[in-house]
């Protein structure tokens, strides 16, 4: 038996073994090599794009600090942030197709049933989070203090002693979220918002007695009432599943629609790191006196960023964690593109396309859910403005040496949880609400020059939790949805294994149960010579 085996190897020596067995057994030592150079090069491609904005970002910051020193005018640091600029209007160019597609196709692809119940958790999770987000805020505020050091700071060093917003009331504020909830005009609320102005008026005028009166007047101010479109897109879409084949025409437009928007999404993705690029360096330039921020505004900053860190990397991952029982960092980092985009443009609503397609395609979450979810959680989930609103009442209070009571605090617990729902996904939009805190408290609008001076800074990890619990909460949305649907097949195939010795007679079996009507196949029909001609 030696000899043949002899031979065989002699002829494979000798070359006499031709064909593809010998070219293989010939590179096999290079094969490990090339999967191993293969595997990366696909792992590099897939991704290419993740690299590419970390690398924009840490470009930015880079250009910033080396054309800092050069003094640029005002016009060359426009120029400079000009490829930032085209970028977020880009992304905001499809915000409102993508928000009313979305949600349309979305509400339209759920029974009213599912809708509720979805709708009924994702609320209770927006709600819980940013209520959540507050309390640990106003701790961190008791423990650090930020205002004890804050004191000095001299407002017109900033040049921010004229950008206050106008201070409103705490009525009217609500007041203004129930009315933008129902647009007067679909197409005005497309890129006007309603927001309660006041007018003086003079009422009695006698000797060294003068009364004025402030009288509320509604006015229109720029800026997307996404609140609205976002209400008007689920009713649409609901009545739309309610019409039935009627509706199924316009669902059809409106998922094309949906998927269209998302192709366009798809191509401006790749022009993010160059725009990121140029945001982050356009923004470093801008600085005028950083020492001057950080010496007096520094454990106020410390307070927001150290509020986020806890919130966005031990709370949220828990919570998601504590109801999928999966990696919540894993999760994560399928959103590096989406994130790294929220902490350069600062605006969740910027975000939002890049989102949705990286949570579908990354982690594979339903379209249903994320289409549906993830527009309302950039309207309505704001927890990481909950941190940094509750932070800055509290760095007010401690400036002008007020204690605050129990009454107080729980009142900024509270608006700030309320407020955030309102706040608009813009950059600096979370400002105008802890106007709505202090008026609710009493506290003075003045000092609101020193948050605007770093809101730049603090805003960006703001943004970066905003977003991050929306994904969050589609994921669990998500593995909610998936559970459910595996408990009910599993049920059903239970019920149809204990309903087959009853198949006999249809008269013991339960009338729930539908036996579907077998249709003999030839094997059955045949004879028992047949079949074992057959076997």
């Amino acid at each position: 038996m030696e000899r043949p085996s002899e031979s065989w190897n002699g002829h494979v020596r000798s070359g006499a073994l031709a064909g593809p067995e010998a070219t293989a057994g010939r590179a096999l030592p290079a094969e490990p090599a090339r999967r191993r150079g293969g595997g990366c090069g696909r792992c590099l491609r897939k991704h290419c794009l993740v690299i590419l904005t970390v690398a924009g970002v840490l470009l930015g910051v880079a250009l910033g600090a080396a054309v800092r020193g050069a003094r640029l005018s005002r016009a060359q640091v426009a120029a400079l942030a000009f490829p930032g600029e085209l970028l977020l209007r880009m992304l905001r160019m499809v915000i409102l197709p993508l928000v009313v597609c979305s949600l349309v196709s979305g509400a339209a692809s759920l029974d009213t049933r599912a809708l509720g119940k979805l709708g009924g958790i994702a609320v209770a999770y927006f709600m819980g989070t940013t209520l959540v987000a507050s309390a640990l805020a106003v701790a961190l505020a008791f423990i650090v203090r930020p205002g004890a050091g804050a004191q000095a700071l001299n407002t017109n060093a900033l040049g921010l002693a004229d950008a206050l917003p106008t201070s409103k009331e705490t009525v009217d504020s609500f007041l203004d979220l129930a009315r933008n909830l129902f647009p007067s005009n679909l197409v005005v609320a497309a890129f006007r918002t309603y927001a309660t102005d006041y007018k003086m008026i003079v009422r009695n005028i006698s000797i060294g007695n003068v009364t004025f009166e402030k009288i509320p007047i509604g006015t229109e101010i720029e800026g997307m009432n996404i609140l609205g479109l976002v209400l008007f897109a689920l009713i649409l879409g609901v009545a739309l599943k309610k019409l039935g084949p009627e509706g199924e025409d316009l669902i059809r437009f409106f998922n094309s629609f949906n998927e269209a928007t998302m192709v366009l999404v798809s191509w401006i993705m790749w022009y993010v790191p160059i725009g990121i690029t140029f945001l982050v360096g356009s923004k470093i330039v801008e600085m005028e006196d950083i020492v001057l921020l950080v010496t007096s505004l520094g454990k106020y900053i410390f307070a927001s960023i150290l509020g986020h860190v806890i919130h966005g990397g031990i709370i949220l991952p828990l919570v998601y964690f504590a109801f999928t029982r999966k990696n919540p960092f894993s999760f994560l980092l399928g959103l590096i593109t989406p994130l790294a985009t929220a902490f350069a443009t600062c605006s969740s609503s910027a975000t939002l396309p890049s989102m949705i397609k990286c949570i579908e395609e990354n982690n594979g979450v339903d379209k249903r859910i994320s289409r549906f979810i993830l527009p309302i959680g950039a309207t309505v989930n704001m927890d990481g403005a909950a941190i940094f609103q509750c932070v800055a009442a509290v760095f007010i209070a401690q400036l002008n040496n007020v204690d605050l009571n129990a009454g107080q605090i729980f009142t900024i617990l509270v608006t700030a949880t309320a407020a955030s729902v309102g706040a608009a996904g813009v950059p600096a939009g979370g400002v105008l609400t802890i106007a709505i805190i202090l008026e609710a408290i009493g506290l003075p609008t003045n000092d609101l020059s020193l948050i605007l001076a770093v809101d730049w800074i603090v805003d960006r990890t703001t943004t970066v939790v905003n977003v991050e619990g929306d994904a969050l909460g589609a994921g669990i949305l998500h593995y909610l949805n998936q559970k459910e649907m595996k408990a009910k097949e599993q049920e059903l195939n239970e019920v149809n294994v204990e309903a087959i010795p009853n198949c006999k007679s249809e008269g013991e079996t339960s009338p729930l149960v539908t036996h579907r009507n077998q249709v003999p196949t030839p094997a059955s029909t045949a004879e028992p010579e047949s079949k074992e001609s057959v076997l």
